[in-house]
């Protein structure tokens, strides 16, 4: 029996210290990095999939600060506007890292954003590019794929062309949520179709996805990434095989316990923000033929108590501790 271990975290813009920067600053940043690599080591996973991470630079401070356990790394080439990107961190040898970063063909993925004119932009990519490895423990190999879905957080253009957290009015905001949404679907619908490829008649290689996908497990943009409807965890159906579970993802958010059910904080209001969703060799199944469920966790107490937070990220600019727990699954295969 193998045991295999996974964990994602949203680390929360962790950028090292720039130029100018001051002690306190890079007080922080060392406090920040000792916080992550206590966490981690805590929970001993096998592969750690990070989100908002500003460079290469922070994930090899991070190695140091994990004391080299987690030698293997790999980075998306695409960050976001602001720099930020996902990454792995891995105690096993990675191997077929591949970015994941074109929207697929399709009136689906037809995405416009709106210039400081107010004319259309067509969007052709993930504002953050997802990521892929495959990694191999004992005979066990598996593929993973981190991801982090455009977020519910809103931006508006003011006349300057800057950007503000603030709408000049209501008209602009719902442009604003509308567009959001959209992207937010379209990059769902880019990892879907690529798991399409991954998934179906395959019974080899297990498919593991890990991320901030920025909405609820209930949400739609999380539904469509299961693939076929039904036989999802809790259900009767769950361990009846059928035609649809070899294209199937199934979330784990319901192997959390209900009080620990949620990642994040957002106007006292708790979301399973950060989730991981498995295809079906990750069950193998008892000697009555009921599917094995891996542990699963929100570490909600990493700190004493996770942050409530608002619409405007600035204010958590000098905070150490992220504003997601990092979660855990646990596999005995």
């Amino acid at each position: 029996m193998t045991t295999f271990t996974v964990m994602t975290w949203n680390v929360e813009n962790l950028f090292p210290p720039g130029e100018d920067a001051d002690d306190s600053d890079h007080l922080t940043y060392a406090f920040k990095l000792n916080l992550l690599a206590e966490v981690i080591l805590e929970a001993d996973p096998d592969v750690v999939a990070l989100q908002e991470v500003g460079s290469q630079e922070a994930m090899q401070d991070l190695q140091i600060a994990l004391s080299q356990s987690y030698p293997h790394m790999a980075t998306s080439a695409f960050p976001d506007g602001r720099g930020i990107r996902v990454a792995f961190l891995s105690r096993l040898e990675i191997t077929d890292r591949q970015d994941i970063v074109n929207f697929p063909p399709g009136p689906a993925a037809q995405v416009f954003n709106i210039d400081t004119n107010g004319q259309p932009i067509a969007l052709t990519r993930m504002g953050r590019g997802a990521l892929q490895i495959t990694i191999r423990k004992d005979a066990l190999a598996v593929t993973l794929i981190t991801a982090h879905l455009k977020s519910k957080l809103l931006t508006f253009k003011t006349a300057s062309g800057k950007s503000s957290f603030s709408p000049t009015d209501e008209n602009q905001r719902a442009q604003a949520a509308g567009i959001a949404l959209h992207r937010r679907t379209a990059e769902a619908l880019t990892l879907r179709t690529h798991f399409n490829a991954l998934l179906e008649n395959n019974a080899n290689t297990p498919l593991i996805l890990l991320g901030d996908l920025n909405d609820v497990p209930e949400a739609q943009t999380t539904l469509l990434l299961l693939g076929p409807p039904g036989s999802e965890l809790g259900t009767r159906g769950f361990n009846r095989p059928d035609k649809g579970d070899d294209a199937r993802l199934f979330n784990l958010a319901a192997r959390i316990d209900e009080e620990r059910r949620y990642s994040r904080v957002h106007h006292g209001r708790e979301e399973l923000l950060d989730q991981i969703l498995v295809s079906e060799e990750l069950f193998p199944r008892d000697k009555e033929g009921n599917r094995i469920l891996p542990h699963v966790d929100s570490l909600v107490d990493f700190i004493d108590r996770l942050p409530s937070i608002s619409d405007n990220p600035n204010i958590r600019k000098d905070e150490v501790p992220p504003d997601h727990a990092p979660v855990v699954a646990r596999f005995e295969l």
